[in-house]
This record gives structure tokens, sequence and C-alpha cells, in this order.
């Protein structure tokens, strides 16, 4: 029987599956349920989300680009070892890139949110649980203790 394409992961990536599934398990229906949703696309600032438990989130829209959680994005992101809204590395020479803006924004269901970019990639679904996730407040770094990773605080 071959096992090719099926991947096994490494003790630290099951570590970190594990450490996840926990935080998804002790967030309430509140906190993955957003209140209030404003995409500042005129602004080019990024989004911000009131949640019904009293939180609030904002993440740039550099951030939400960098951290695009379709199967695409996340695999190039393990095979470079980058998490989620670290961005690529650029060339010694880089040329000029425009910051990340989406043209336009709709709701996917009741979960979720996605975006066209202008770099034309628009495969990748925000869910609000990914969102509230990856918080960057101050309160809910310390509550999975991680590092800060460029979001708009």
């Amino acid at each position: 029987m071959s096992h090719e394409g099926i991947r096994f992961l490494s003790k630290d990536e099951q570590a970190q599956v594990e450490r996840e599934e926990e935080i998804a398990k002790q967030l309430s229906k509140e906190a993955l349920t957003p209140k209030k949703v404003r995409v500042l696309k005129t602004e080019g600032t990024g989004v911000e989300i009131d949640w019904a438990d009293g939180h609030q989130s904002r993440w740039s829209f550099q951030w939400l680009r960098d951290a695009c959680p379709c199967a695409t994005c996340v695999e190039e992101r393990k095979q470079a070892g980058r998490a989620a809204g670290v961005p690529k590395p650029k060339p010694v020479l880089a040329l000029y890139t425009p910051p990340a803006r989406p043209t336009s924004v709709q709701a996917v269901g009741r979960y979720a949110i996605q975006f066209n970019w202008e770099d034309g990639h628009t495969s990748g679904i925000y869910s609000w649980d990914f969102l509230r996730r990856n918080c960057a407040c101050a309160g809910c770094m310390a509550w999975r203790g991680t590092q800060g990773s460029g979001m708009v605080q």
C-alpha cells in the first residue's frame, strides 16, 4: 500500500495543532460571533471586529493577505516555515510592491469573510473562528503564548 501524498506531522507540528484545538474549544459561541464588522477599505487600513463577548480585534490588510487560509497559501507557508501573517522574504533588490488591498469583500454565509485581493488572489475564506484565534491584542497573545506578528493593535 502506497502512502504517496500523505504527510505526517512532526512532534512540533502536532503539538501546535493540539494547542490550536484546545484554544478553539475554550472560545465561547459569543467569542466567535461578530457583533459588528468594519472593513476599512477606503482608508486602506484593514478590518475591525467587535465580538458579541465585548472583545475587539483588528488586522491590517497586509497581515490578512499574508495569513491567507487557503490550502495553497497554508502549504506554501508550511514549506517556508512561516507562521500565518508573516510576509514572504523580499529579495535584496526588490522592486516596489504596493500594499495589500482588497478590490472587494463579501460575507460567506454567517461564518466567514472573503477578500478579492488586488494581486488577483481570491480563494482564502477567513472564518470568524480563524480571525478570533489570530487576534493580535496583548491579552489574546498572552493567552495563546505567542509573540506579535505585524497585526494592527
